[in-house]
């Protein structure tokens, strides 16, 4: 059975590290690249062709306008899990074409059933 291969964009290296380490006890999950930047998101998409991004929608240098368009011409079937502390991220990920969105302040379960979600999404696709 092959991994979800993901991607971690997040400015700060705390949350990739943590995100990293509930990953890493996932079987089924496979951390490809991280990103601190758009511009490294973007790169490592390219170089890594993920299944999935664990997007912080307050990544430095994402567009505002049209965030996933780059990503997505890229990897046109990419699943992104939008994550974020600001209470309007969730209606702004989603209608900006997230998959998913979990509040930064959420449980790790909260997190753990989104990528069990996205990971069935995937494997059926």
């Amino acid at each position: 059975m092959s991994k979800v291969r993901v991607i971690l964009a997040d400015n700060e290296s705390q949350v990739r590290q943590a995100l990293h380490i509930l990953l890493d006890h996932e079987m089924n999950m496979l951390v490809v690249g991280e990103a601190s930047d758009a511009e490294s998101l973007v790169e490592q998409t390219q170089i890594s062709l993920p299944d999935l991004v664990l997007l912080d929608w307050e990544l430095p240098g994402l567009s505002p306008t049209d965030p996933l368009s780059t990503l997505r011409s890229t990897c046109p079937n990419l699943q992104v899990i939008a994550l974020s502390d600001w209470p309007g991220g969730q209606r702004q990920a989603i209608k900006a074409g997230a998959n998913a969105f979990v509040s930064k302040v959420d449980s790790p379960e909260r997190l753990l059933n989104a990528l069990h979600a996205m990971d069935t999404k995937i494997k059926n696709s």
